[in-house]
């Protein structure tokens, strides 16, 4: 086993869903294989004005045949480890190439790996980029975090034996929630998509929140197609299936309201929900469609 790279970019033809699946050619069959059982990152190009660099990470469990498309496979990503950057980790990190991997020793990016779409990456550089994700919101582990017991044992060796343990330490609920509500709420510039109220505390902070389209305990990824940014109130209502959205991105509202003027006075007049500025990070129809069927929706008439 090893930690890997795959090049994903919004808007690809390959059929992605980096909380899910990731789609290759088979000239990259066995360069994909050594990283099952262990981490990869999601690294973009700084194409159409993206920022080049590395945008997520997740746990790599099988690679099967696309048995519709010949020569063309699946990296399968094992349910609820994808962990969304809530920003991108550039391709060079205080001026040096992120992963060593693609560097010359002049420093320099070596053009025939840079273009790979599926390569490795070091432990050493995999938490670099991982710790760096995190920001104040994690630290790597000492062995005791994790054995409870003392030890002085260097990180670098305890990372090497346990990788696993020292990213799910990292990666933990806190700092997943977190890591996602920072990218959802940014997302939508900090303003509820269904009312339109962008109300920020004296402290700087959003009071609009992170909601999951399809709720985690339902196997819903942390992912952007998965969220929409709600206030505490509307996000109440959604999740228990009062409110919905149709595949247009009409917000519907449930016959089980019995309050529907108060409502209506909530919500945006044209009923249209007020979507991120980047088509990448608008809701996915796929987890809208479940939202409708998980609650049986039935819209008001």
């Amino acid at each position: 086993m090893s930690k890997g790279v795959f090049i994903h970019n919004p808007g690809t033809h390959y059929d992605d869903d980096p909380a899910v699946k990731y789609h290759f050619p088979k000239q990259y069959l066995n360069r994909a294989k050594p990283f099952v059982g262990d981490y990869v990152l999601y690294y973009q190009s700084g194409k159409n004005g993206r920022i080049a660099g590395y945008t997520g990470t997740a746990f790599l469990e099988k690679v099967i045949p696309d048995l519709r498309q010949e020569d063309h496979y699946y990296a399968k990503i094992e349910n609820g480890s994808y962990a969304p950057f809530p920003e991108v980790v550039p391709f060079r990190i205080n001026g040096e190439i992120a992963n060593s991997f693609i560097a010359n020793e002049d420093g320099s990016a070596n053009r025939g790996k840079q273009v790979w779409a599926v390569r490795q990456i070091s432990n050493e550089d995999y938490f670099k980029i991982l710790s760096i994700a995190a920001g104040e919101m994690a630290e790597l582990p000492r062995v005791d975090e994790i054995e409870n017991e003392f030890s002085e044992s260097p990180q670098a060796e305890f990372i090497s034996a346990q990788p696993r343990e020292v990213v799910e330490v990292i990666l933990n609920k806190k700092v997943r929630d977190r890591m996602f509500r920072t990218r959802v709420v940014k997302a939508y510039n900090k303003t509820c998509a269904f009312t339109g109220l962008n109300f920020v505390n004296g402290g700087g902070r959003a009071e609009v929140q992170a909601a999951h389209i399809r709720p985690v305990e339902h196997n819903g990824p942390d992912s952007i197609g998965n969220a929409i940014a709600l206030s505490g109130t509307i996000h109440w209502m959604f999740d228990r299936g009062l409110l919905a959205l149709s595949d247009d991105y009409d917000i519907m509202v449930s016959r089980k309201v019995n309050n529907l003027n108060e409502v209506n006075r909530l919500l945006v007049t044209n009923r249209k929900m007020i979507m991120p500025d980047s088509e990448t990070n608008w809701p996915s129809a796929g987890y809208m469609q479940w939202h409708r069927n998980h609650h049986s929706f039935q819209q008001v008439s």
